[in-house]
């Protein structure tokens, strides 16, 4: 029989104790029975609780008595201590195990958010010196060291705590730049920074050239994040950390970004690549390391995978080296092309609203859509480049733009919004909880079905107590789709759902998005650049095509695999299915396959 472990995690900002009588303290039985407490309140903690671990039974009374769910109790086996690298505090997060430094490689990061990711990235680049879990003294690198001698890693901490190792990150939150840097355009950043000398090659790989005299606080997203990537290559560095590069950039963009990084990466450094989009990944890393866990409680990092094999053990959920089970159902992909003839939406839906051709001018932009319609309880997925016009055809539907020419009986109907960049202040409320009931009140009830299809299934229940301020991105994603999708509407409109929120994530938001179409007999339209959630959750595709900046042209909803097949051919790209897990897999320009599916006219291919 092994032996255990506990893990005993209380999240603070959720604790509080003034509100709820301490009653984790009041029942626990250890408490009443041994002289020696489980749990009692700290001084430290300002009057909130700790819980000892070893004298902890995990008997889960505080968990299901505390009114705020801010206890969590896990049982680990006994020999995964040996691999503690860090903790923050008493009943704080725990990490186990690093990604493997691999000089010359790219090595893939995978794995959701709250499970340490962050944390081993700090610590690769030495903005923490672990503690090894002794969380009541100064950290030390002579420990640290002693720790990893005879392993990879001591040589690599060796000479990065004696300055031999330059590191540059690219960090995960691009919409912070502006603050940070409030004046001055893109050439003039990119002149200052150009440590390797290569401003020009950044340039023509990433496609700046009409960004350049633009003012930095004047950039979307995408441009933003184009920006910290072109920053991160120009500087000269032996470590190099990139933190969700793919966020804000479309189809054609991330895969741009992947060759810039393979092309001008000095390749005798290590390099870091943190990102959910698993075709990215599996396009760009040279080897994946997972990191599972629960999050906020405990991470561990796997032994180094190949990068095919590593995201296939990902979506099955079993670790093989590890012999280890980190999901509970494997995650397959949907074969869209293979359906039965007639949809759900053609045996029963009717017919919402529709709209005719369109035509809308924006200062130079031009952007015409051909007429469609759109079923109750049917999900539209919106794809295209940037700066193509879909977001425009979005604030067309919700009203907040009149076209030029043609109509939308959308208007007439109850909407809901979710847009592309989110607010963290919202003046009619603080925490998440409140915003929820300011919005619907009976979805909050635990046994309403809005409860479980959506604030349970994104875990948004989690967060109420938290102020809206304060989330994370990704928490901050999660509550926005949440709000929007918990409205009383007859149209639901989401812009860019999947960014900063891990696969997991990705593939709750696309299942509620599901089930609010279907049981409210909805209409929802999704714009997104990720394969894997418009995968997943839609029902018919609209495709937009045209110029950047200049015209954009937005075609009818038809089927995925026919609009998929026509935005890869207008893009240059080819896509192909995996054998065995049916995932969509980027062909290398050039390559065999990418030859050979353009000479069938498929660029969104498939095996029957």
């Amino acid at each position: 029989m092994y032996k255990m472990v506990r893990v005993a995690v209380i999240d603070y900002e959720l604790c509080h104790p003034d509100k709820c009588g301490i009653p984790c303290i009041r029942f626990c039985p250890i408490n009443k029975t041994k002289p020696y407490k489980a749990i009692e309140i700290s001084s430290e903690k300002k009057g909130k609780p700790i819980i000892y671990e070893d004298k902890c039974i995990a008997c889960g009374i505080c968990i299901k008595k505390c009114p705020f769910k801010a206890i969590r109790i896990v049982n680990l086996p006994e020999e995964i201590e040996e691999n503690l690298i860090h903790r923050y505090a008493q009943n704080g997060f725990k990490l186990y195990g690093l990604p493997v430094p691999i000089k010359g490689k790219i090595v893939g990061v995978l794995g959701p958010n709250g499970a340490g990711k962050t944390t081993a990235m700090k610590i690769l680049s030495g903005g923490i010196i672990p503690n090894l879990g002794d969380y009541t003294s100064a950290p030390s690198i002579d420990r640290v060291l002693d720790k990893f001698r005879g392993t990879i890693f001591y040589d690599y901490f060796k000479k990065l705590y004696a300055k031999e190792l330059k590191v540059v990150h690219k960090i995960q939150y691009i919409e912070l730049i502006p603050s940070y840097i409030r004046k001055g355009t893109v050439r003039e950043i990119l002149d200052k920074v150009d440590e390797r000398k290569m401003k020009k090659d950044v340039i023509e790989f990433l496609n700046m050239e009409l960004m350049l005299d633009k003012d930095v606080s004047i950039l979307s997203g995408g441009e933003l994040q184009k920006l910290a990537i072109a920053v991160a290559l120009l500087r000269d560095g032996n470590i190099y950390i990139f933190d969700e590069p793919s966020s804000y950039l479309d189809l054609k963009e991330r895969l741009n970004m992947a060759i810039t990084l393979r092309e001008l990466l000095p390749m005798d450094s290590y390099i870091f690549v943190v990102d959910h989009d698993l075709m990215l990944l599996d396009y760009l890393a040279d080897q994946i390391v997972i990191t599972y866990g629960v999050p906020g409680v405990y991470g561990i990092f796997s032994k180094v995978y190949s990068t095919n094999s590593g995201i296939d053990y990902y979506l099955n959920g079993y670790l093989p080296s590890e012999n280890m089970k980190i999901r509970d159902e494997a995650v397959s992909f949907k074969f869209h092309e293979t359906r039965e003839e007639f949809t759900y939406i053609e045996k029963t839906g009717e017919v919402l609203c529709s709209w005719s051709d369109l035509v809308k001018k924006l200062d130079n932009f031009v952007l015409t859509v051909e007429h469609g319609e759109v079923h109750r309880g049917e999900v539209i997925g919106i794809v295209g480049p940037n700066a193509i016009g879909k977001t425009t055809f979005i604030r067309i539907l919700v009203g907040e733009l009149t076209p030029d020419e043609g109509f939308t009986t959308s208007t007439a109907l109850k909407l809901s919004y979710k847009p592309q960049y989110l607010k963290r202040k919202i003046d009619s409320c603080i925490t998440v909880e409140e915003c929820l009931k300011d919005i619907n009140r009976e979805a909050l009830n635990e046994d309403h079905w809005l409860y479980q299809e959506v604030i349970k299934r994104l875990g948004v229940d989690r967060l109420f107590k938290k102020e809206i301020e304060n989330l994370s991105g990704g928490e901050l994603q999660k509550f926005y789709v949440a709000q929007t999708l918990i409205r009383d509407a007859d149209i639901y409109l989401l812009d860019e759902p999947s960014s900063h929120i891990d696969v997991e994530d990705q593939l709750s938001v696309a299942r509620a998005i599901k089930k609010i179409a279907r049981l409210r007999k909805a209409a929802i339209f999704v714009v997104d650049h990720n394969f894997l959630l418009i995968d997943y959750a839609v029902d018919r595709l609209m495709t937009f095509i045209g110029i950047p900046t200049k015209k954009g042209y937005g075609k009818s909803p038809t089927t995925v695999g026919k609009a998929f097949n026509e935005l890869l051919k207008e893009l240059g790209l080819t896509v192909r299915r995996d054998k065995e897990s049916g995932r969509p897999r980027i062909n290398k320009p050039g390559s065999y396959l990418d030859r050979y599916q353009r000479e069938l006219g498929m660029f969104f291919y498939y095996e029957k």
